[in-house]
């Protein structure tokens, strides 16, 4: 059944009180049958339609019901709740509070019967996600972000950096991202005349100009975030050629962990390397690296820095150390 043609139904009802079967039929261009059905769908939604019989009877919304703001099907509005929670959980929503009035709005225009079915979901439903511990940018950013992309509309930002420094920057937006619980910007900043990212989390104001930029081509807003995190300036730059063809590396090692490349079979650091992967980034902490590259179960060659090596020969002791101890049990 068309949501859209009970909808249609539920507004010629709203117009045109008292209608017959016939009547409503021919101007949906439908059975009688299925009006009576459109009957029954509004009814199950909650919406009481009276039927008066007789020769002149017809149909009618009953006297003194108002028409909630907001209609949802049980579907829909388990679509939205679970929207909802899921975002919450995973750091998607903004604002703090958001979500749980929008789930109280929502709640309070839904009928009686499927309030409480909704209410049963958001009790009842578990999610095995870790809840993100982010801060949430503000929605009036995050729309006015948004808008001025899509309008190719240049914004001044007040933003501060992860060390604390404020700055005003004007940017050319090109897209917005979300990934692992925070919302980025990318775009091309006057201030340093290139593309960069920014968290908009630390992003105190926006305010879109009027003037208008270039749309950018052929430009990538997700593949340019996950780079720009991959190339953090952590305390080590790491190199490692890793055995293994660019297919399964691209698939078991995230854009933001690490660049990858190609090599030959040509010697890396003194070393006879036959092919494989060149992977680059870089890390605040070795050993979290070294867990890394022993999870990938292949074998590999660390270029830089040494102190990886190190980390790499440390974990190799606690891992046989830990199997013996298993043993003498």
């Amino acid at each position: 059944m068309s949501t859209n043609r009970v909808l249609a139904f539920l507004e010629l009802l709203q117009a045109r009180p008292g209608l017959t079967g016939p009547e409503l039929a021919e101007r949906l261009e439908v059975d009688v049958r299925t009006v009576r059905r459109y009957v029954r769908r509004l009814e199950d939604l909650g919406i009481p339609v009276e039927a008066e019989r007789g020769r002149y009877g017809g149909y009618r919304l009953m006297p003194g019901y108002r028409l909630p703001p907001l209609m949802l099907t049980g579907d829909e509005a388990a679509a939205v709740v679970l929207g909802l929670l899921a975002g919450r959980r995973a750091g998607l929503t903004v604002g703090e509070g958001a979500a749980e009035s929008a789930l109280a709005k929502i709640q309070r225009v839904l009928p009686d019967a499927l309030r409480d079915r909704v209410a049963a979901v958001e009790a009842m439903v578990g999610l095995t996600t870790r809840s993100a511990a982010t801060s949430r940018p503000s929605g009036a950013t995050l729309l006015t972000l948004a808008d001025a992309a899509r309008r190719r509309l240049r914004v001044r930002l007040a933003y501060r950096s992860f060390r604390g420094q404020d700055s005003e920057r004007t940017v050319d937006p090109y897209g917005l991202v979300f990934h692992s619980g925070r919302w980025y910007l990318t775009g091309h900043d006057h201030r340093r005349g290139e593309v960069r990212t920014f968290r908009l989390d630390r992003i105190g104001r926006a305010e879109t100009t009027e003037e208008e930029f270039a749309a950018p081509g052929e430009f990538d807003a997700v593949a340019h975030v996950m780079e720009s995190l991959a190339s953090v300036p952590y305390r080590y730059e790491v190199e490692v050629v890793l055995a293994m063809t660019m297919e399964e590396a691209r698939r078991r090692i995230p854009p933001t962990v690490a660049a990858l490349a190609p090599v030959d079979g040509s010697a890396v650091d003194g070393s006879a390397v036959g092919g494989g992967v060149r992977m680059t980034g870089r890390a605040e902490r070795l050993d979290g690296m070294a867990q890394v590259l022993a999870g990938l179960g292949v074998p590999f060659t660390v270029v830089g820095p040494p102190e990886l090596r190190e980390e790499v020969r440390a974990l190799a002791r606690r891992l046989e150390g830990w199997a013996g101890q298993a043993s003498r049990r």
